[in-house]
């Protein structure tokens, strides 16, 4: 009787719940441990510098013009510190609107030369306007509403990418 109670709590808590098919999952490494600390992540970073430091950004990247126009549409949450990579196909002015777009973002526009190009903050979740910065860009990164601000990430800082392949 223990074993077919084990069973059926095992058969239970094995059903993947966040698998919605609303787009999709950061890959994970390892097996079912906990999640690792910051200092040995082995996700992809991009560092950009304030003027309080060097502030990391875990981030998934998108590269594919799929997984560009998805982005972080029907996503209902970002951790903190974490983030979308776009890895652009060329470097311009690129427009980006919040369709499908539940939570509100900060979009960081970087150049070429690894320097943030501009920033648009607080862009409005499911709205669709254009928003760009005016100035070419080739990857845009996107993050949390508000986090620019309480970072003091500011247009012209440096920006390092951390195991991101182009």
């Amino acid at each position: 009787m223990r074993w077919m109670i084990l069973i059926a709590i095992l058969g239970c808590s094995s059903s993947n719940k966040h698998d919605d098919g609303a787009g999709p999952v950061p890959a994970r490494t390892g097996s079912a441990s906990p999640p690792s600390s910051p200092a040995t992540s082995t996700m992809p970073k991009v560092h950009l510098s304030t003027p309080q430091g060097d502030v990391a950004v875990e981030v998934e990247i998108v590269s594919t013009p799929a997984q560009i126009q998805r982005g972080l549409m029907f996503r209902e949450h970002l951790p903190p510190d974490q983030g979308m990579l776009f890895l652009m196909p060329e470097e311009k002015i690129w427009p980006f609107w919040m369709r499908n777009t539940l939570i509100p973002l900060d979009l960081i526009f970087i150049a070429g030369n690894m320097t943030i190009a501009g920033i648009v903050e607080n862009a409005a979740p499911r709205t669709d306007t254009l928003r760009d910065v005016g100035v070419p860009s080739l990857y845009v990164l996107e993050v949390n509403g508000g986090f620019c601000a309480a970072h003091k990430v500011a247009a012209g800082a440096a920006v390092q990418f951390e195991r991101v392949a182009r």
